[in-house]
């Protein structure tokens, strides 16, 4: 076996990935424990030199995965991410202290390497990605709805309530406030009512609109997506079986017709 077949096996095996998962985990944690001063100032080299470590072995992660794939390693979307990851984690902080403050940052975002590493989380981002056309189209929906709400607003209780409809943006803001249900009953919608009487019939329709019809519209979006992504991964994962097991298959048949080529070479030679 030669190195670029024994690399391959080792960036592939569960083990492998089990343990990569382990480092992210510890990095994270040290990462968190390192925004504590006591702790600091107690073990802050200790840290450091954890954190340095889970660094040189996200590198040597990387090293071997160039060298089991070669140029195929850049074909993955997520072998990019995780070497952008890695790479960034190398930029140095220099002498001020914002720049320390950016390689801090940098540091963090190496805990996003979970991603890549679970399939789970893997599905999920996929699925974002793959929905963001429909639920900008269903954004576009609820600014449409934000907007005619908005101009009905400031016209009907802006000269009333200048702090929650004087403008169109006071508007807006307050329909945003609404759209979260923060507060939108007591604190906005029965003060006005109080004055207007009919107002529920402003408020009612856009809170139903906009809290459900359009959030249910973005889940549904979602769900779909994710469903989808899920069933190429299992479509993809059958065709790997195939695969191996033509590959097995062929492997049988090599040793068959060199177990009888053997046994003809010593029949001769009898």
């Amino acid at each position: 076996m030669n190195l670029v077949e024994k690399c391959k096996q080792i960036v592939e095996s569960k083990k492998f990935n089990n343990f990569i998962i382990g480092v992210i985990l510890i990095n994270a944690v040290i990462l968190g424990m390192q925004t504590s001063k006591d702790l600091t100032a107690s073990i802050g080299p200790l840290m450091d030199a954890i954190c340095n470590i889970c660094l040189a072995i996200f590198t040597i992660e990387i090293v071997l995965k160039l060298i089991a794939y070669k140029f195929k390693f850049f074909c993955s979307g997520w072998n990019i991410f995780d070497f952008l990851l890695v790479a960034m984690s190398f930029v140095p902080a220099g002498g001020s202290m914002s720049a320390f403050r950016v390689l801090r940052v940098l540091r963090v975002l190496r805990t996003l390497k979970l991603i890549s590493s679970l399939g789970e989380l893997r599905i999920i981002v996929q699925a974002l990605i793959k929905s963001m056309s429909g639920v900008f189209w269903a954004s576009m929906l609820l600014v449409i709805v934000f907007y005619i709400f908005a101009l009905t607003g400031q016209n009907l209780f802006g000269e009333a309530f200048p702090e929650w409809f004087g403008t169109l943006g006071d508007t807006i803001y307050t329909l945003f406030q609404i759209m979260t249900l923060e507060s939108w009953s007591m604190g906005i919608s029965r003060p006005v009512m109080e004055i207007y009487p009919w107002a529920w019939v402003y408020f009612v329709p856009f809170v139903v609109i906009s809290s459900y019809f359009v959030l249910n519209v973005v889940v549904g979006i979602m769900v779909n997506a994710v469903g989808d992504v899920r069933a190429n991964d299992k479509d993809e994962k059958p065709e790997e079986a195939k695969d191996s097991q033509s590959i097995e298959d062929e492997i049988k048949i090599l040793k068959e017709t060199i177990l009888k080529l053997e046994e003809k070479i010593k029949n001769n030679k009898a």
